[in-house]
């Protein structure tokens, strides 16, 4: 049996876990830079704020105390997350995340009677010990996990747990009563086309014939009509993975052509992404760095360029990496242009423990190669034990305008010692 994991509300029910005061309060938290509502509570839905309503539009409820409105807090939020999975790993065979706020979880040799008081039990203790509310939904498949606990969130009667077996009355009306275009992987486009075969719910594609779906639409609509009917088909992403190529970047929180602030902006990117290829043991053989001008802004002339600078051999040290980013910069920097994002993506990766090595190589070189990589050893030891940007290369300054604007966020409680919850006698 797989279990599905679903925190409600996340952004909201992390800023409540430290705010009381927001419990039972409209409450919308906003996307980079405060520009749209990306996370609603309950509350806030019901006033009918639909998903990325621009919240200029809502500052006026904000102002006059009806709403509250907060900046992203993603160090809190992953925190947040982190503790979840702990939780969860306590009692369970393993834990696969599928989101920040979803995760799956095996309860393999687990005995099948006993599965509801466990998935209850879960419910209640990430609950209980980390203040986030979660849905729970167990079934035989990843497919049927998300149904469950769509059914757990929406239906009154399982109090937030449901548990599905394959062949039940219960499965039965779940997914009779579920539009086949809320089904894990079937969009729009797909349920229509699947209207015209008179399939509309989650029962009806059920009992499709898995061959005919693969040849009439794909091996993956196969694999969904089979994890329907309670065979696994489906393995999520192993988040372990190396990723094939990595990308840093962010908007900035005002418009900027300086080429200054476009400099720090660019050596943050590169030092994060560098930090990022040592964490899954890859190196990169090149650098591809771009700039954006606001192309809402017709009054703005537009510009946004690229280039892709050569490593002169696969590196996963921050500092050849940072002079090739500011090398892609000096070339593709024009005056006149306000930017409003820049970013560097780290490109052709390959395994540092697989890496060829030149036959010329000297006994100096192997040495040097020896002492950077002790050093960014070192560099990341430090930054993980004493925070995040410890020690790095070049000091930015503040209030720059690449950095994000967030005049709402909450103090990040469990991650900065300076911003730790104070309380007086």
């Amino acid at each position: 049996m797989i279990g599905l994991i679903d925190c409600n509300n996340f952004y909201v029910s992390c800023e409540r876990v430290f705010q009381p005061r927001l419990e039972g309060r409209p409450v919308g938290v906003m996307s980079n830079n405060d520009g749209c509502v990306i996370a609603r509570s309950s509350e806030l839905k019901a006033l009918g704020v639909e998903m990325g309503t621009p919240a200029f539009e809502l500052q006026q409820w904000h102002d006059q105390g009806h709403i509250q409105l907060l900046s992203s807090n993603y160090e809190l939020y992953g925190d947040m997350s982190a503790r979840v999975r702990n939780v969860l790993e306590e009692f369970s065979a393993g834990v696969e995340p599928y989101s920040i706020d979803e995760m799956f979880v095996h309860f393999d040799g687990f005995e099948s009677a006993g599965i509801d008081a466990l998935a209850r039990t879960l419910h209640r203790r990430v609950r209980q010990f980390t203040g986030i509310p979660v849905c729970v939904g167990v079934a035989p498949t990843h497919t049927l996990g998300k149904l469950a606990n769509r059914a757990a969130k929406k239906l009154p009667e399982y109090a937030g747990v449901c548990v599905m077996q394959a062949d039940s009355t219960a499965t039965r009306h779940i997914l009779a009563g579920t539009a086949v275009s809320d089904v894990w992987g079937i969009g729009h486009r797909l349920a229509e086309k699947l209207a015209l075969q008179n399939i509309h719910t989650a029962w009806d594609l059920r009992h499709s014939d898995p061959h005919a779906m693969r040849r009439r639409f794909s091996v993956t609509l196969e694999r969904t009509v089979r994890e329907l009917q309670g065979t696994p088909c489906l393995e999520l992403n192993d988040e372990h993975r190396p990723r094939d190529r990595i990308m840093t970047s962010r908007s900035f929180g005002r418009l900027t052509g300086e080429l200054g602030e476009l400099r720090e902006a660019i050596r943050q990117h590169a030092q994060r992404g560098a930090e990022k290829l040592r964490q899954q043991a890859s190196q990169a053989r090149a650098v591809l760095v771009f700039l954006k001008t606001n192309r809402h802004r017709p009054d703005l002339p537009q510009y946004a360029p690229s280039v892709v600078v050569e490593l002169p051999e696969p590196s996963d040290d921050t500092r050849p990496i940072l002079a090739a980013a500011q090398q892609g910069l000096e070339a593709i920097y024009r005056r006149g242009y306000r930017f409003m994002k820049a970013g560097v993506m780290l490109l052709d990766l390959v395994d540092t423990n697989r890496q060829q090595l030149s036959l010329l190589d000297s006994p100096e070189r192997a040495e040097q190669r020896d002492r950077d990589h002790q050093l960014m050893a070192t560099l990341d030891t430090l930054n993980e034990r004493m925070g995040k940007g410890t020690v790095r290369l070049g000091v930015p300054r503040q209030n720059a305008a690449w950095q994000l604007r967030c005049a709402h966020r909450s103090p990040r409680w469990t991650t900065q010692w300076q911003e730790l919850r104070q309380v007086k006698a």
